[in-house]
């Protein structure tokens, strides 16, 4: 009969490892679930093989689990795989600007022609390419020349008549 007990803890073992490698490979749960049933199938052959050992299985199944999965949570995202998974932003990523505010960056101090009224807001064209701009608070009429004079926000640009 020692060979319930051997089964029972090996079966347990076996549900800790389908969930581990339920985390890296999506099943979309049937390795959970295979490990809940193996569970199961785990503590009921420590329970045939004592009562002791069955409730001993009962406690490593039902807190032990939650217990360990809850470490596991707050370590991952320390770990390297755990880093990849989690949604954040790559040590690469945070030195690069996204293409628009590299393009915008170019235009700082060019001068070009205002095609909608700024009220501050409006477009205007250098280049022959036309851009959203930010006047410096006042009314800019259309066809008057304006400045680049800053980048808001990556993306629009603030602008100053020419005189």
């Amino acid at each position: 009969m020692d060979y319930l007990l051997f089964w029972g803890f090996g079966l347990i073992a076996a549900a800790v490892l389908l969930m581990v490698v339920d985390i890296f490979i999506p099943t979309l749960g049937v390795l959970t679930l295979s490990a809940i049933v193996v569970a199961v199938v785990g503590v009921i052959c420590l329970f045939n093989y004592n009562t002791t050992f069955g409730l001993i299985g009962t406690g490593l199944v039902l807190i032990g689990g939650p217990v360990l999965g809850f470490v596991g949570l707050q370590i991952m995202p320390y770990t390297p795989i755990g880093r990849k998974m989690v949604l954040g932003a790559d040590e690469d990523d945070q030195d690069r600007a996204p293409p628009a505010m590299d393009a915008n960056a170019k235009l700082l101090g060019a001068e070009g022609e205002v095609v909608s009224d700024l009220r501050p807001v409006g477009i205007i064209k250098i280049n022959g390419e036309k851009y959203d701009a930010l006047s410096e608070g006042t009314l800019i009429r259309a066809g008057s020349k304006v400045k680049v004079v800053s980048i808001v926000d990556g993306v629009m640009l603030r602008v100053r008549a020419l005189s």
